[in-house]
């Protein structure tokens, strides 16, 4: 019988990436190893939804410190009232972060078919993790069961919407997790989009610093399952507005309050028979908009918000670039 080799080639060539990236050391890419190789069991104790999360505190404990030296380098003061467990999220957000985005730039995202490499982009992601953004072999796209909806116990369905972009995340996952991922092509992975979005899921497009500081997934979220959204609802900085917020035409509002139970983020509420938008909530994901049966509401552009992902804008610079870009 002819043993398998070790390391898989997935993870090679996720060796061979960590050391072509500045600043990535062998602790960074033990993170990375370890949450993209056992990710159901790393969301599960990061949410507080796996049975370790649940028998004590010590245990919860260990993890608020392994997260603390994980995230040293980048992190950011904590809430001054959390607790044990706010604690561990905080630490959990330090390195990974999600940038909201519409369902047109999470389109464009999954149909680049040539690889780019755009650096120090800062400017575009207003966050400290997000400086680059990698996209090589974007065509490769893997289709994976959601960590955070497996976690519960009567999750949303369907559960393969979680996206995996590039590489070498795309091929790690599917030879590491071959009975939760498959195989998908760009044309399916816009399906999944529209389908989510239509079921009123947001768009994230994630980033984190132990998967070599890159974009490697889009995750399609609902409040109900979503650890990055409980963990933003209770104050854990873990996702980035999309740079835009919702805006209601009040003489077309009908007060139906379907936005209002549309809404991952409760920004909407019914006051007066008319829908109103709290500015500080919204995150700009636009799911209001294309659930309006009036066609009352409009993102808008707000500067507070940080700048949009766009993508239209990145290919273009990587184009300029020139081929090697």
């Amino acid at each position: 019988m002819k043993l398998p080799l070790w390391p898989r080639p997935s993870t090679r060539a996720f060796m061979r990436e960590a050391r072509r990236t500045p600043g990535y050391g062998l602790f960074d890419w033990l993170h990375g190893y370890i949450y993209a190789r056992w990710p159901y069991l790393y969301i599960g104790i990061g949410t507080g939804e796996h049975p370790l999360a649940k028998r004590g505190r010590p245990i919860v404990a260990r993890l608020d410190a392994l997260i603390r030296r994980l995230a040293a380098r980048h992190a950011e003061p904590e809430p001054a009232a959390a607790g044990a467990g706010q604690r561990v999220a905080v630490g959990f957000a330090d390195t990974y972060h999600g940038k909201v985005v519409t369902l047109e730039t999470a389109t464009r995202l999954v149909q680049v078919e040539r690889s780019i490499d755009l650096g120090d982009l800062e400017q575009v992601i207003p966050y400290a993790l997000a400086r680059d953004i990698v996209l090589q072999h974007p065509d490769h796209i893997v289709a994976l069961e959601c960590p955070c909806r497996s976690a519960r116990a009567e999750p949303c369905l369907p559960l393969d919407v979680c996206l995996i972009v590039g590489e070498p995340f795309a091929s790690f996952i599917t030879e590491h997790q071959p009975r939760r991922s498959r195989w998908i092509t760009s044309d399916e992975a816009v399906a999944i989009l529209q389908a989510e979005h239509e079921r009123g899921h947001v768009h994230h497009a994630f980033f984190k610093d132990a998967m070599l500081g890159r974009f490697y997934a889009i995750c399609n979220c609902c409040s109900c399952c979503c650890g990055a959204i409980q963990a933003h609802r209770n104050g854990v900085p873990m996702l980035a507005a999309s740079g835009y917020v919702s805006q209601v035409d009040e003489a077309l509002c009908a007060g139906c309050g379907q936005c209002v139970d549309v809404c991952q983020f409760d920004a909407l509420a019914l006051d007066g028979g008319r829908s109103i938008v709290d500015l500080e909530k919204c995150m700009g994901c636009g799911v209001c908009v294309d659930h309006c049966p009036q066609g009352a509401l409009a993102l808008v552009r707000d500067e507070s918000k940080g700048l949009p992902l766009d993508m239209q804008a990145l290919l273009s610079a990587a184009s300029s670039a020139g081929p090697d870009a």
